[in-house]
């Protein structure tokens, strides 16, 4: 019986072990965690978010500059065979206002238990092993005359060596290390010649230039804008627009609104040292709308009385004029009206890569056959987000982790010979 050793016990990995343990080949699981699926377990906590409904064209838009290659693996495993793959487990899922899916009663731990079930007493096929507490650290393909890959491990019964017939390895990217994450990997395969190109944050915060006053830090850190808009063009005039809700941090800005902008935003502040967007305080009213009413005489009213009553703006909304606009602005109604509707915000940075949802970079498809083997490493394939692709959240990451997975596990029967 042929063997596969799977590194990595995140979707990618799961995903693959399913696809090879159901067509006889003995899987091996390595994960470096005491337990599997951590950070899927965590996404999931306020809502696990499967996948997203939308049309296949559309979806597979979502991934960037990464789209063709992804929409070849959505082929095998689009949006609508993740709900249908669910179902086998006995999860019913729905679609949302906004079109993301989520399991019926909303939960990740369900999903996981039953899919852990599954492949450690399938109905067909040996059982995966489970190894907890494997940290990958080298690789050899030179250890056998055979030259099948030979990978060394830190256990809890001190250093091992798992020798298989073919490698997986989805060991993720570089964000939320603490749950397993942490791009220790990527030394490791660069130095056997696979080119990988450098992990950055993706869906991630901003720090904004200078930082907020300790008076707008102290009191609206935290605290959400609702019912706003962002617009960006960056110096090459690829422009976002959209509408929804973000959150002020004590350094600068996170959130579902700047997540969806952010790698407009990151790589315009690696190439032009910082990123402007205009916030729009007001998006269901049109400038005039706005000029009229702050143009309105307010007689013996404070200015942010006057706000407040015309035009409903108060809380961390009329903070965040008051922290970025002058004097002069403030009491110009034209130069005031106009900062309602685009108020420049300046970032200088993102936040760490260990705070982001997501991580960019990664193994270079370049670097992989199609069915995601390296080319450099004959018999060690790589699935899930340590590829060198991004995604916005809605169910978009977790659907090609998926998908990789299970073309990854494809190209390793090929490979076997199954």
């Amino acid at each position: 019986m042929k063997t596969v050793l799977v590194v990595g016990g995140g979707p990618a990995g799961l995903m693959a072990a399913e696809v090879l343990c159901g067509a006889g080949v003995a899987v091996h699981l390595c994960d470096a965690m005491p337990s599997v699926g951590r950070k899927f377990l965590l996404a999931g906590k306020g809502g696990l978010n499967l996948t997203h409904s939308e049309p296949a064209e559309l979806f597979a838009s979502r991934y960037g500059q990464r789209q063709a290659e992804i929409a070849s693996l959505l082929r095998d495993f689009d949006n609508t065979a993740v709900r249908t793959w669910a179902a086998t487990l006995g999860v019913e899922t729905f679609v949302g206002t906004s079109g993301r899916v989520f399991p019926a009663d909303m939960k990740a731990a369900p999903l996981l238990r039953t899919w852990l079930q599954r492949l450690r007493h399938p109905l067909t096929g040996p059982a995966v092993q489970f190894h907890m507490r494997h940290r990958w650290t080298a690789l050899d393909t030179s250890a056998s005359a055979s030259g099948a890959p030979c990978l060394s491990f830190d256990s809890p019964q001190g250093p091992q060596q798992l020798q298989a017939d073919a490698v997986l390895l989805a060991l993720g990217g570089g964000s939320w290390s603490h749950l397993g994450s942490d791009g220790a990997w990527v030394s490791l395969l660069r130095a056997q010649g696979v080119a990988v190109a450098s992990l950055l944050p993706a869906n991630c915060g901003f720090d904004v230039q200078g930082g907020w006053s300790e008076h707008f830090a102290s009191r609206f850190a935290g605290m959400a804008f609702k019912s706003v808009a962002i617009a960006f063009s960056n110096s090459q005039g690829v422009r976002f627009a959209r509408q929804g809700e973000f959150v002020a941090t004590a350094s600068g800005v996170e959130g579902s609104l700047i997540y969806a902008a952010s790698s407009l935003l990151r790589d315009e502040i690696m190439a032009q040292g910082s990123a402007t967007f205009e916030l729009d305080l007001l998006p269901a009213l049109s400038p005039r709308r706005v000029l009229s009413e702050v143009q309105h005489p307010r007689g013996s009213r404070t200015l942010s009385s006057h706000l407040k009553s015309r035009l409903g703006i108060d809380g961390i909304k009329a903070a965040m004029l008051y922290e970025l606009l002058s004097k002069e602005q403030l009491h110009d109604p034209a130069l005031l009206a106009a900062a309602i509707k685009a108020l420049p915000i300046t970032l200088a940075a993102t936040r760490p890569l260990d705070e982001a949802i997501s991580s960019a970079g990664g193994v270079m498809f370049e670097a992989m056959n199609d069915q995601l083997m390296l080319k450099a490493l004959p018999g060690v394939f790589c699935a899930g987000e340590m590829l060198d692709w991004e995604a916005p959240t809605g169910g978009y990451l977790l659907t090609a982790c998926l998908a990789s997975g299970r073309r990854a596990a494809q190209g390793i029967l090929a490979y076997l010979g199954h």
